[in-house]
């Protein structure tokens, strides 16, 4: 049976399984989900004279609720979160249970509308659900330069030029974030294309990591964009600890995906400059903050084993700007990852393994060069 992946930038209410409801008369329509992902995993710096540190929690547990009113072509998507990691709650003291309240108008197949809170139209990374990665957590290109959720506008457009698809997608948003109690006059613009050369992926795949549908000819999606997040009150644009002064930000962004016959390929590149990347928290007590200015890289490889496993490597390397390099430093990872896929990635059991080195300096005598292991278990429906 054909179903959808799931996507975190539009309501997902055709083919997918969940909990559903649909009324006599066909005007109402919701498809109820949820998901936990529950890790325990162990990091240990080489020349730190503690124990190392442990990460026993759940790391993620949302509750999902797509659907419809009237017509197909009004469609919602509500997202909450339960567990602190996933509440924005160390940064603003809030808890930000709220990740998407968002509704959609379906113009056309292939033209729709969204307004509210939701994904911005960002990195391939960032884009993709949580619940789609083959690593445990995203990557540090991802954790410093990424976009996030915002309350705006945004249009989405899928077409194509003679045989190869493309989508376009632009948003206008507050620029705040999803922690945001009012805005200001500095708003954020962003927008992303994504060319197809070689057509459409099997059921959304170019929207998961790994090839868990084995596509049968070889399938390619680039793409990239730019936002500019005007005057953001927030030390990295959409998330992080209020400040004093705004910062106005210029984040670049590009990535490609490759998926044949069970092998995947990804690389991501982002780039974010700040003319003052200086500023302090805008608290009781004020504290120093900087703002990350520079570029990085990810790139990540696998392949889909018989009987649902499927081994993984994931490079990253990191850059701080020289106006910064008193205070960050030039980092790079990398992971192994071994993943048992029973029910796509429905259910999936991960085991990971980091080795994270600072300054190039690839050895074990370098401070705060570390290494970690993680497990986690996905499950939802």
């Amino acid at each position: 049976m054909v179903q959808a992946q799931e996507r975190d930038d539009r309501a997902t209410i055709l083919n997918f399984k969940g909990i559903q409801y649909k009324s006599n008369d066909s005007l109402f329509y919701i498809n109820f989900r949820f998901r936990m992902q529950n890790r325990l995993g162990f990091k240990q710096e080489l020349n730190d004279l503690d124990d190392g540190k442990f990460d026993a929690r759940i790391r993620r547990l949302r509750m999902r609720m797509d659907g419809y009113i009237y017509t197909p072509k009004i469609s919602y998507s509500v997202q909450l979160a339960f567990t602190r990691s996933d509440q924005d709650y160390d940064d603003t003291k809030i808890p930000n249970i709220v990740r998407d309240a968002v509704m959609f108008y379906n113009f056309t197949d292939d033209f729709y509308v969204s307004f509210g809170q939701n994904k911005l139209p960002g990195n391939r990374q960032r884009v993709n659900s949580s619940g789609q990665l083959q690593f445990a957590d995203r990557s540090i290109v991802n954790e410093n330069f990424t976009l996030d959720r915002d309350f705006g506008v945004s249009l989405n457009l899928s077409k194509k030029i003679g045989d190869m698809p493309f989508n376009a997608k632009a948003a206008v948003s507050t620029g705040e974030g999803r922690a945001a109690a009012s805005t200001d006059p500095g708003l954020a613009y962003t927008g992303r294309i994504e060319f197809l050369p070689l057509g459409d992926f099997t059921n959304d795949n170019d929207y998961q990591e790994g090839d868990l549908e084995r596509e049968e000819t070889p399938k390619l999606s680039i793409g990239g964009g730019y936002s500019y997040n005007d005057r953001t009150k927030r030390e990295a644009g959409q998330l992080g600890r209020f400040v004093k002064n705004p910062f106005t930000f210029k984040i670049a962004f590009s990535d490609a995906i490759f998926k044949y016959n069970g092998f995947a390929y990804q690389a991501e590149y982002m780039r974010r400059d700040v003319d003052n990347p200086f500023n302090v928290t805008d608290e009781e007590t004020p504290q120093e903050t900087v703002a990350y200015k520079g570029w990085g890289v990810n790139q990540q490889v696998s392949y889909l084993l018989n009987h649902g496993y499927e081994v993984a490597g994931r490079y990253t390397y990191v850059e701080p700007h020289k106006d910064i390099r008193a205070f960050e430093r030039q980092t790079e990872v990398m992971e192994l990852g071994l993943t048992k896929y029973m029910k796509a990635h429905r259910l999936k059991f991960q085991l990971n393994g980091t080795y994270t080195f600072k300054d190039g300096n690839f050895n074990n005598h370098n401070d705060k060069s570390s290494w970690g292991a993680m497990f986690q278990v996905e499950l939802g429906i």
